[in-house]
């Protein structure tokens, strides 16, 4: 039976703005095989390439082929599958040899805007398929820009060219299929021990291009914000926005971006309200780890209100953080990836029990040994040191002043410019050698780094605490707290500002931060002495006194000079007021 030509469509005036011209020298003959075979290829892209793109056919003649498309991509999906049943036999299963052809793509929001725009784009489509050689794709630099390489196709520049009845040269690119992408260059090396968050686009269940730019603000404050973070590497927007529209598995979009945790998300806006579902996924194994439903106001989250975004960030930090600290718990050291080491670490340590902080110190250890330029393990390891003599489990508080000192310094060695490592040398000073004037540059220098330097801020504040400096103590610990309301770590937060609202005579606000602080951890030490002094001051006596002997449960060896000799506060007033109603609720001298 003979077959029906193609119809051809003539273009509407509004959506297609993507031209693309196929052109096959051996077909132009009319003749022989090839003009049957142009003829099956031609029936083959009207049946399914143009349906299954939602292109639509401009011109049919021999051996030339003009179609529309609405947008870059599925343009060049279709002119891949072009070019694959070209280099087969027609797409109909006939018998028959290859067709070469040369395919031009030009992308112009004006293409569709009139007949002379339209003849331009074709025009400038048809001068590209004269730079491609048989069986290539050559597009326009406008073509180009809509393209992600290795995600969208493989690209080579061609410079400026030269193209017949083109007033000016064409910035014009050859492409092919994406092929699989280096794993060395874009694999993070093991040296890089922290694990790598991708919050991909959130996509908008209306599909409606008006509410694009409340999921692009919602994920732009969620990014910006976490890139701060010292325990995870956060994707770029610039990448992340790549995978907009795509649909993509959980593999994929870690085979492309080399990310350990994905966050995604479906939002919906009606009117001034929408909702947003949130899910955070592992890679390694599929699992959603987090979820999360969102509702508001869109124009709280467009004027900068941040409440949502620290919910947000953090049930990924807390859950995240809580998933490593799990492998940790149940892998051996030899299995364990070094970001795993690390995060279990950091979690591990701040519960302040003695089996979690003993083991807090070998993963650190050995996340050292394995990534021994990095200056994050270092840092925290410092941390452990100040952390140990603060609850009083050393033998040695001098030599672990020494150690501590150690790790911060090879850790700034490392790096310079880490705020983290710059905080915690400024807490060894502060804390450990009473160096305050040292500690107080070293945190601020870490703020000049990074102005959103929670624990720099907060640090800042106990240091101005322990001078007996009350008001700029609050102010720097209110600072830090804005940063991060919902650090993972927050009973240290409530512990610390428990302490600037002492040194500022604001005992109810004291007892308030400590009290919290302990329902969260019961095990810090410096926190039930803030407490007990809130509560002596208070004149809630009985109180105070039992929290004394809490404090001396976790530290039998307390003593008033003991307390004297390490604490920062010790050559300042405030610290010798502390002193004197730590003896009267009865501490030992």
């Amino acid at each position: 039976m003979a077959r029906r030509p193609p119809e051809v469509v003539q273009p509407a005036d509004d959506t297609p703005r993507v031209v693309i011209v196929a052109q096959s020298a051996q077909a132009l003959s009319g003749v022989g095989a090839a003009a049957g075979r142009w003829e099956r290829l031609v029936s083959h892209v009207v049946e399914f390439v143009l349906p299954a793109h939602s292109g639509r056919l401009v011109e049919s003649g021999k051996g030339r082929l003009v179609l529309e498309f609405g947008a870059v991509r599925p343009a060049l999906a279709a002119a891949f599958a072009i070019q694959a049943a070209a280099a087969g036999d027609g797409g109909d299963g006939a018998s028959g040899g290859p067709l070469q052809l040369s395919l031009g793509i030009e992308f112009d929001d004006a293409i569709a805007e009139g007949n002379g725009h339209r003849a331009r784009g074709i025009e400038v489509a048809s001068g590209l398929t004269s730079l491609a050689g048989p069986g290539e794709i050559v597009v326009s630099a406008e073509a180009r820009s809509q393209l992600t390489q290795s995600l969208d196709a493989e690209v080579e520049d061609l410079g400026e060219c030269p193209v017949d009845r083109i007033e000016e040269p064409i910035r014009a690119y050859r492409v092919g299929p994406p092929t699989a992408v280096a794993s060395d260059l874009l694999t993070p090396p093991e040296a890089d021990v922290r694990p790598t968050l991708a919050i991909v686009p959130f996509a908008d269940r209306t599909n409606l291009s008006a509410h694009h730019f409340f999921g692009e603000i919602f994920a732009e404050e969620l990014i910006r914000t976490m890139s701060h973070s010292h325990e995870l590497n956060v994707i770029s927007r610039l990448s992340t926005t790549a995978l907009r529209g795509r649909d993509l598995s959980l593999a994929q979009i870690s085979t492309h971006l080399r990310s350990n945790y994905v966050l995604s998300g479906t939002y919906r806006v009606l009117d001034l309200y929408f909702g947003l579902d949130l899910e955070l996924a592992e890679t390694r194994s599929g699992q959603v780890i987090w979820s999360d439903q969102l509702e508001g106001r869109v124009d709280e989250v467009v004027s900068g209100q941040r409440e949502l975004v620290h919910r947000v960030i953090a049930g990924i930090s807390e859950a995240i953080q809580s998933r490593e600290v799990r492998q940790a718990q149940l892998q051996t050291l030899p299995t364990m990836q070094s970001y795993t080491m690390l995060l279990g670490a950091v979690g591990l340590m701040h519960r302040l029990s003695a089996r979690d902080f003993e083991q807090a110190r070998r993963l650190l250890e050995a996340v050292h040994e394995r990534a021994p330029g990095r200056s994050e393990p270092l840092a925290w390891l410092g941390k452990w040191y100040v952390l140990r003599v603060q609850q009083g489990w050393t033998d040695d508080p001098k030599q672990d002043a020494q150690h501590a000192l150690r790790c911060t310094t090879r850790a700034l060695d490392s790096d310079p410019n880490s705020a983290l490592a710059l905080t915690i040398d400024g807490i060894v000073n502060t804390n450990l050698l009473k160096r305050l004037d040292l500690a107080q540059d070293r945190y601020e220098h870490a703020i000049e780094i990074n102005r959103s330097e929670a624990l720099g801020w907060l640090l800042k504040g106990t240091l101005h605490a322990f001078r007996g400096e009350g008001p700029q103590a609050v102010l720097d610990t209110q600072r830090a707290g804005m940063l991060s309301p919902l650090d993972p770590h927050r009973y240290f937060y409530d512990s610390l500002a428990a302490t600037a609202y002492l040194s500022n005579y604001q005992y109810d606000l004291a007892l308030e931060h400590a009290n919290r602080s302990l329902r969260a951890n019961r095990t810090h030490t410096s926190t039930l002495r803030a407490a007990a002094v809130a509560q002596w001051r208070l004149g809630r006596r009985e109180e105070a006194g039992a929290t004394i002997r809490e404090l001396l449960t976790l530290e039998p060896t307390l003593t008033v000079r003991g307390w004297l000799r390490r604490s920062p506060s010790a050559d300042y007033p405030i610290g010798q007021e502390w002193a004197a109603i730590f003896r009267e609720i009865g501490i030992p001298d």
